[in-house]
């Protein structure tokens, strides 16, 4: 048996039984090799494993297998050279894996790596064994060139070569066309694959087909099959008279709906009446999707797949079709619409005196934008400016209880853009979301809270049934020590003893960098060391909120997760027996899945607008904050507009730079000069790469030092002027 058969073997045992020591007799005994020879071989191959950090020696002679060492699981993060890091939660940082060991993997996708290099001066590096799961199966870019063959350059980081497309092979696409291409071969030792064209979404820089492109990109359907918008138009507007009997009749309740000013979907409203003995009946009313979108029926699979609408800055994908995400299922004002409404008995102090879930009729008196109702707020006049003032009161109250429960306030600037009749920006301004919003908001969370509640925690002596919950795990410690490391380069810190000290000195933190220069990264970082927020069947609370039980009830036009509580609501309190957990634990995944999938495509509409917008800013001048730092360069969000684009570590030439991960900078390492997450600099724009959306900028100088950059204390030679 060769030796690189033998690793491979005794890797397999010892990872098999990963939680026992054995030593070389042991091993040999139990994978039956007899011959001295072969005894010998298994000793001197276990040492070779120790040393290289796949085996860790527990006392002379014996061996055990180390986790964080050989075999790990983790996702491909592609450079612009070829090169990868693996992010793994099975290590602490990354794994560098080289092309010639990346065996094809693509950004995204889930590997099995194997890890071998470990030393102090070098970080871990691996080669990819395997080949878990493909993120993607299509590749969005622009053709270059034509004749007998062309080559697709992909947009954003999709891949950092061009796909080989012959002649044959293009399909109507021309020089210059955005398409979407599939690989259809990968020679081994080749770097090109050859790819073929799917399908042609048109000219770089229209903007319809720039939008298309991301949802390709992201895999997204931009169009309903025909089949799902049959199904819708069967649908009729139309509600039958022995459905309305069938439900609690709020129809003669003041009701209406607060949304932006373009919205067209309205999937929550609010009622809200005086009782006799002086407490308030608020309605908590939500469109009722369930009831028109059936289990497994074409129209369900379709919401299902798509798990959530997508938010792109100029226009919105729905989940389901137009029909009734803007017809059947909207609450239109002078309209009757079926809902599932969440009602409860407030006092002066709204505290819930008692709650009532079930299915509802609806008429909304008046459609708000959140400007108008704002305005009323804030002194204007209006219809139902009485209830209004009495739903913002009780919100504000709600919105103090939860904060001293220990919520956290991240209420953070949204950018958004001006955009021409062609789509193209012309400017950008920061919304903010003020008391309007968080009225509707205050009373959304309270709706999701109670009925995650109702069904989580039942009556003494009874087991809750399978339920869809939205968690939100507590922060990892080192992931907060790194935060207040990080932020006390300004002056700020966080509390972590305890959760109640950890959240009041958060959102203390958050008030004290509100119209600071730093507000927006600080912000950003926070949100960062926050634990992402999902969907399961395993409640663990929501930390962020300072919920023990909370879900999604609310959106069910734009969120399948809430028309799956509202199936479940609905079974339940009809008495039902619990659904089969596995099953909904799968769709839980489906949908945080697709809901990250979808952020990350709003996301890259926004730096494309981005880069857009700064094309027409080439060679100007800007002040900005280091955003974010990597092994290649740093990025640097502009104060004026959040803009955010990259240095490349390329264009540092005076000095040898390196990447410190830990303290969140690059160093040089001879002169000391430091570039860290934080530091103010200023840029020139060098380059708009629209096909990569990707924004280069030039360093000209930081107002943090006279040479540009804060200098690194060099320890040796401060000990020596010490002596």
């Amino acid at each position: 048996m060769s030796k690189a058969e033998l690793w491979k073997r005794l890797t397999t045992f010892m990872e098999n039984h990963s939680s026992r020591s054995y030593n070389y007799k042991e091993i040999a005994t139990r994978i039956q090799a007899r011959s001295m020879d072969m005894k010998r071989q298994i000793s001197e191959v276990l040492k070779e494993m120790s040393e290289g950090g796949v085996l860790e020696t527990v006392s002379m002679g014996r061996y055990k297998y180390k986790h964080a060492g050989s075999y790990i699981t983790g996702i491909v993060e592609l450079t612009a050279k070829g090169s990868a890091y693996i992010l793994s939660d099975e290590m602490e940082g990354d794994v560098f894996v080289s092309f010639a060991n990346l065996k094809h993997a693509l950004n995204g996708d889930k590997v099995k790596v194997l890890v071998y290099a470990r030393s102090r001066d070098r970080r871990p590096e691996g080669e990819v064994i395997e080949i878990l799961e493909r993120k993607r199966g299509t590749l969005v870019g622009t053709v270059l060139g034509m004749g007998s063959y062309a080559f697709l350059e992909t947009s954003g980081k999709q891949l950092p070569y061009e796909i080989f497309l012959p002649s044959d092979h293009l399909h109507g696409a021309k020089d210059g066309d955005k398409v979407v291409v599939r690989i259809v071969n990968w020679p081994e030792r080749q770097k090109n694959p050859v790819g073929e064209v799917i399908e042609v979404l048109g000219r770089p820089g229209d903007n319809d087909t720039e939008m298309n492109a991301i949802m390709a990109e992201y895999e997204l359907p931009v169009k309903f099959p025909s089949a799902v918008l049959k199904a819708a138009e069967r649908i009729p507007l139309e509600i039958p008279e022995e459905e309305i009997r069938k439900r609690r009749d709020c129809r003669d309740t003041v009701t209406f709906t607060i949304d932006p000013a373009d919205a067209k979907d309205f999937d929550d409203a609010l009622s809200v009446r005086v009782l006799k003995d002086g407490t308030y009946e608020v309605g908590v009313h939500i469109a009722d999707v369930s009831h028109y979108v059936k289990e497994n029926t074409t129209l369900d699979k379709e919401a299902y797949a798509r798990a959530t609408s997508v938010y792109l800055v100029d226009r919105t994908i729905p989940m389901l079709p137009e029909r009734l995400s803007n017809g059947v299922c909207s609450l239109r004002p002078d309209e009757d619409k079926l809902c599932f409404s969440a009602i409860f008995r407030l006092n002066k102090n709204a505290q819930v005196l008692s709650q009532w879930f079930g299915r509802t009729v609806i008429r909304s008196n008046r459609r708000f934008t959140y400007e108008e109702a704002q305005a009323m707020i804030e002194g204007g006049e209006g219809d139902y400016k009485q209830e209004v003032l009495l739903l913002n009161d009780l919100a504000q109250q709600l919105r103090v209880e939860r904060f001293k429960s220990g919520a956290i306030d991240f209420d953070r600037e949204e950018v958004k853009f001006y955009l021409d009749e062609k789509g193209h920006p012309t400017g950008v301004y920061f919304k903010r979301s003020k008391e309007a919003n968080k009225l509707i908001e205050e009373f959304m969370l309270l709706a999701n809270r109670r009925v995650a509640e109702f069904i989580g925690h039942p009556a003494s002596g009874k087991k809750a049934p399978t339920f869809v919950y939205r968690i939100h795990e507590q922060p990892l410690p080192e992931k907060l020590e790194d935060f207040n490391r990080f932020i006390s380069r300004f002056g700020y810190g966080v509390k972590t003893g305890s959760r109640k000290a950890l959240t009041t000195s958060m959102n203390r933190l958050m008030a004290e960098v509100r119209e600071k220069p730093e507000q927006n990264l600080i912000q950003t970082l926070a949100v960062r060391t926050m634990a992402k927020a999902e969907y399961s069947t395993d409640n663990c609370g929501h930390y962020g909120l300072a919920f023990d039980y909370y879900t999604h009830f609310t959106s069910p036009i734009r969120r399948y997760p809430d028309v799956m509580v509202h199936r479940l609501l609905q079974r339940y309190l009809d008495a039902g027996r619990s659904v089969n957990k596995e099953k909904f634990e799968e769709f839980c995944k489906h949908s945080s899945d697709m809901e990250q999938v979808a952020a990350n495509a709003e996301r890259a509409s926004i730096k494309y607008k981005q880069v857009e917008f700064m094309a027409d800013r080439m060679g100007q001048e800007f002040e900005g904050t280091i955003s974010g730092v990597t092994h290649w360069g740093f990025y640097v969000e502009l104060e004026e507009s959040k803009c955010e684009g990259m240095v490349s570590m390329r264009e540092l030439d005076d000095d040898a730079y390196e990447y410190d991960e830990k303290n969140y900078c690059i160093y040089g390492r001879y002169h000391h000069k430091v570039y860290q997450l934080g530091n103010k600099v200023r840029i020139r724009v060098a380059k708009a790469n629209l096909v990569a959306r990707q924004l280069d900028f030039e360093l000209v100088a930081s107002p943090d030092s006279p040479n540009g950059a804060p200098e690194k204390k060099n320890d040796k030679r401060r000990r020596g002027r010490r002596k």
